[in-house]
């Protein structure tokens, strides 16, 4: 069982009256991972070793006892020497590169003693993958070491962590949604969690992002210390990419600057997807305006974040002074600002533009193969109405076994779908019901079934998908739960063609 601290979006309740937002619990969480300290204490024991002079006393304490039940377990160095031959084998040639392959897996990984895999192993991120064959050996480790004993006795220090870093994680949190007028208390079914965990470099975090859910792994320092602009740069992705994908086809115009991007040092993920471009240009203009630098200095970062190609930085930067002038939230406003961009007015200064020769790697990873950069665009394509190159992209992204599975059947779906291809339909939905794991994708594809089964008159075939989506649905996704119900109530009748005027 992980410890979990919700985050609350007032932290007192002065804090919420003068604000103007609602006291809702949040749906971020500060956790740690039985899990996670498996993995890490695996590799620990095997010789990853990077800022453990500057890391809690408590990873040395773990290591310590770790190796005095390596000497004092008959057969224990018959379970650690292939462990460590394999984390060898397997060993990146920078110490970060090895923490992110772990921790990858890691959170693909079901509690102990099982270590499941949460996924089909064919849709696991490259970097999990690489190092997936480690699960057997670490599952021998963790019983032959009694590592659930360690972890239980080492509770009441990770609780204490917890207790100390979750102030300041509710405070960036509520500062965040403050500043951009925008409660995260709606966002239902998704998760922002934040896992803290002894046993990794304390300079490093690690952010992953998939489907809904968002992650950070962050381990302590000896003071009380943590990296807020990490985790607010993650938390911001969490906040900010459902607009994107919900505001799809606003970003079709802007796509000519993805054209003189390609010479920038930025990440490849940006130069292929005009809307990935935009969020993290916003975000980026969003941490320097939270700042509170000088002015000079906010200066100097917009021009850096321009020079690495995030050329739409220095826009979002300036049409947010005026946001911050206004009572508009970010939510309602999102549609304004991506629209006020002049297309051509940037493209004559982005040619002006001298690109840097190094930028800084982007904190967050989506741990969907490929980054999902074809799914993105196909549900782009799919809100714009272009139907054939949502298809082609979606069908490319299954062919190519490179992103999500279920989500790619679902957009097929819902392409055939808008076709009025009634049998394609039925097949898409049904194989995305067989990989699917996100609870959106699995509860609607039970309603669209449902639906369906209704045309066909086909009533107890239609009930029972009702009855499937109301039950995956739960609390969590209020929509579906109630289209579900809708459709248990009475058969699905679709809306009626108004007549031209």
């Amino acid at each position: 069982m992980a410890l979990a601290f919700i985050l609350i979006s007032g932290l007192a309740a002065g804090l919420g009256a003068t604000s103007g937002v609602a006291e809702n619990s949040t749906p971020v969480s500060l956790e740690t991972s039985e899990t996670l300290f498996t993995v890490l204490t695996a590799i620990n024991t095997c010789g990853y070793d990077q800022e453990l002079d500057i890391s809690d006393p408590l990873r040395t304490q773990i290591r310590s006892e770790v190796a005095r039940a390596a000497e004092n377990i008959a057969g224990a160095q018959d379970v650690i020497s292939p462990l460590c031959r394999f984390y060898r084998q397997h060993q990146a040639p920078e110490p970060a590169r090895d923490l992110s392959h772990y921790v990858s897996l890691a959170l693909y990984l079901e509690e102990p003693p099982a270590f499941g895999l949460k996924v089909k192993e064919a849709e696991l991120p490259p970097d999990a993958d690489a190092v997936a064959d480690i699960v057997p050996l670490i599952k021998e480790f963790y019983q032959k070491i009694g590592l659930h004993a360690l972890w239980e006795q080492h509770r009441a220090r990770y609780t204490e962590l917890t207790e100390i870093y979750h102030v300041p994680l509710a405070k960036m949190t509520f500062d965040t949604e403050i500043y951009l007028k925008m409660p995260s208390s709606g966002y239902l079914g998704r998760r922002f969690t934040v896992y803290l965990d002894a046993m990794g470099a304390p300079g490093q975090t690690n952010a992953r992002n998939y489907g809904s859910d968002y992650s950070v792994v962050i381990s302590p320092t000896p003071g009380t210390s943590i990296k807020l602009q990490q985790i607010r740069h993650t938390y911001l992705h969490y906040l900010l990419d459902p607009l994107a994908l919900k505001n799809g086809g606003a970003f079709g115009r802007l796509e000519p600057l993805l054209g003189p991007v390609q010479k920038a040092p930025m990440d490849e993920a940006f130069k292929s997807s005009v809307s990935l471009l935009a969020t993290e240009c916003l975000i980026r203009a969003i941490e320097v305006r939270m700042s509170k630098l000088p002015e000079t200095e906010q200066a100097r970062s917009i021009d850096e974040a321009d020079k690495q190609g995030y050329v739409l930085t220095p826009y979002f930067y300036d049409a947010l002074g005026k946001f911050d002038k206004t009572s508009v939230g970010l939510r309602d406003g999102y549609t304004d600002l991506v629209g006020s961009i002049e297309v051509g007015k940037e493209m004559k200064r982005v040619s002006q533009i001298k690109f840097a020769s190094a930028a800084d790697p982007e904190l967050v990873r989506s741990t969907g193969r490929q980054d999902d950069h074809l799914l993105l665009d196909a549900e782009r394509r799919l809100a714009a109405g272009d139907l054939e190159g949502a298809q082609r992209l979606a069908q490319k992204a299954l062919d190519q076994h490179t992103e999500d599975p279920g989500r790619a059947l679902f957009i097929l779906a819902e392409v055939a779908t808008a076709n009025r291809d009634i049998d394609g339909a039925r097949k898409y939905f049904e194989q995305a019901l067989q990989t699917a794991h996100e609870v959106k994708l699995i509860a609607w594809s039970h309603i669209y079934l449902g639906r369906i089964f209704d045309l066909q008159e086909d009533r107890p075939a239609a009930v029972d998908q009702y009855r499937a989506a109301f039950d995956a649905a739960g609390a969590a996704l209020p929509e579906a739960k109630l289209a579900a119900q809708s459709g248990l109530d009475k058969p699905y009748e679709p809306p009626v063609p108004k007549r031209p005027e």
